[in-house]
């Protein structure tokens, strides 16, 4: 290992935004996934029943994790990307595709939050309910344009700071 200093990636601001409102809200769904399956488990050892929601309602929180997780990879910049090929691009050309990536992302999620919200109001207005335990389905439709919402906006605060960043880059 070398202790030169890492010029390649080089640190850049942290969000303004405190990337532990994420991460405490995984937690919490993670933990509320934990306490219902354990739950569950311990109710089907002892009774042979087992709670009819905890599948829909673990599978609801599995998704609100993710989309949790997702916005704290983006805040931090730390989702999952191939640098192979970008590790050995000129300097120029890979701010330029990370300008794009970073882009195609906000367009991305800022169309599922479009989408998300006709779903909800669908969901909403014609009354349906879940197929598993019938209650109103919008419960969790609603998340879907909320959090797609959030990581739009971490996508946006990361290409604010990864811009501030070149441009401390270019004037020293």
């Amino acid at each position: 290992m070398s202790d030169k200093p890492d010029t390649t990636h080089p640190t850049e601001e942290a969000p303004r935004v405190p990337v532990r409102i994420e991460e405490f809200f995984a937690a919490l769904a993670m933990a509320l996934i934990c306490c219902i399956t354990f739950a569950n488990v311990l109710v089907r050892y002892f009774t042979d029943v087992s709670f009819a929601f905890t599948e829909e309602f673990s599978i609801f929180l599995m998704v609100v994790l993710t989309f949790f997780g997702a916005a704290a990879a983006f805040a931090r910049n730390s989702h999952i990307r191939m640098t192979f090929v970008t590790d050995r691009l000129p300097v120029k050309l890979a701010r330029l595709l990370e300008y794009v990536v970073l882009a195609l992302g906000a367009l991305m999620f800022a169309t599922m939050a479009w989408y998300g919200t006709f779903l909800f109001w669908d969901d909403w207005q014609f009354d349906t309910t879940s197929p598993g335990i019938g209650i109103a389905q919008w419960i969790y439709t609603i998340w879907l344009p909320l959090l797609s919402a959030v990581i739009f906006l971490r996508i946006v605060g990361r290409l604010i700071r990864f811009s501030r960043q070149v441009a401390d880059r270019r004037a020293s």
